[in-house]
């Protein structure tokens, strides 16, 4: 299998893992960064990378960061209009890095999402508090799912400034619920529909529930058939065959709100026990399997 990742440097360490675990497997690996690629379109489409043309490989898998998505994704495609088979579309990738459109989808097919208030308008946001629990609250930025673009506001005031400072700049936001019943933040990795691996995320000290996931220590945890249905829902509803799904573990339920479509790999690897850059590849060579056996590539 000739399988190609797109990814900014292979250096990365999510990045070096999967080409370890391709080249064990015997496949040849190469890394493209997806700025590097031009597409021409025409009556000969073609990609060329570094001034070359790029031979298609057979699997494309996606590692695309946020900063680059608006270029990166459309290069995707092309790879899949080419004929490869993509690991992650870049209309599910781009569904996923909406907090707000990823959301709608959930909610749409019933899942119990934390609530949450979307809208332009500072005084209706600040108006609908109470409707999510009063504060604190949490605000997302709309463009990129990147943890950063996260904020927890612990009082109105803080809220104000915060909604006042993020709509000045012209981001979107939604603003999300404080879960305080959540028992525990569970990140769990999905692979071709199943859920192999989950991890819980510990505050540090002085840390509220919700934390930012570099602010949070990581503990193997069970992954139990609440989390696993609620993690395989959610990853299908975006149709991502690779990907994390954060959710809040409630006593009788999980609730998804965040959907990651390149999430780290070494750090869960680690704590999990499980060798997800190997399942990715053993993923992949499926996924190939079937589009031979049906002539379809996505």
């Amino acid at each position: 299998m000739k399988l190609a990742i797109l990814s900014r440097s292979r250096s990365i360490p999510s990045t070096r893992r999967l080409m370890e675990e391709a080249r064990a497997r015997g496949h040849s690996v190469r890394v493209l960064n997806p700025t590097a690629i031009s597409v021409y379109l025409g009556q000969q489409p073609a990609l060329l990378y570094q001034g070359q043309r790029v031979r298609v490989p057979d699997v494309v898998v996606p590692r695309i960061a946020s900063s680059i998505a608006s270029y990166g994704l459309p290069v995707l495609d092309q790879f899949a209009a080419h004929g490869a088979v993509v690991l992650n579309s870049a209309r599910a990738i781009g569904v996923s890095r909406s907090p707000g459109r990823c959301l709608q989808r959930l909610a749409a097919a019933g899942m119990p999402i934390p609530a949450t208030v979307m809208s332009r308008d500072v005084g209706a946001l600040q108006g609908m508090v109470d409707t999510l629990g009063g504060v604190p609250v949490l605000v997302k930025l709309l463009a990129g799912s990147e943890r950063r673009g996260v904020m927890l506001c612990e009082s109105r005031q803080s809220l104000e400034a915060a909604l006042e400072a993020v709509l000045g700049l012209g981001h979107n936001i939604v603003m999300q619920e404080y879960v305080r019943q959540a028992e525990r933040d569970v990140r769990v990795f999905v692979v071709g529909g199943g859920a192999l691996a989950a991890v819980s995320r510990r505050p540090r000290a002085g840390r509220l529930v919700r934390t930012l996931f570099r602010a949070a220590e990581l503990e193997a945890c069970a992954l139990t058939d609440t989390l696993r249905a609620a993690a395989e829902q959610a990853a299908r509803l975006v149709d991502l065959e690779v990907c994390a799904v954060d959710l809040l573990e409630l006593k009788h339920e999980a609730r998804p709100f965040e959907i990651n479509a390149s999430p780290s790999l070494p750090v869960m690897e680690q704590v999990s026990g499980v060798n997800l850059a190997q399942a990715i590849v053993v993923h992949a060579e499926r996924r190939l399997k079937l589009a031979g056996e049906t002539g379809h590539t996505s």
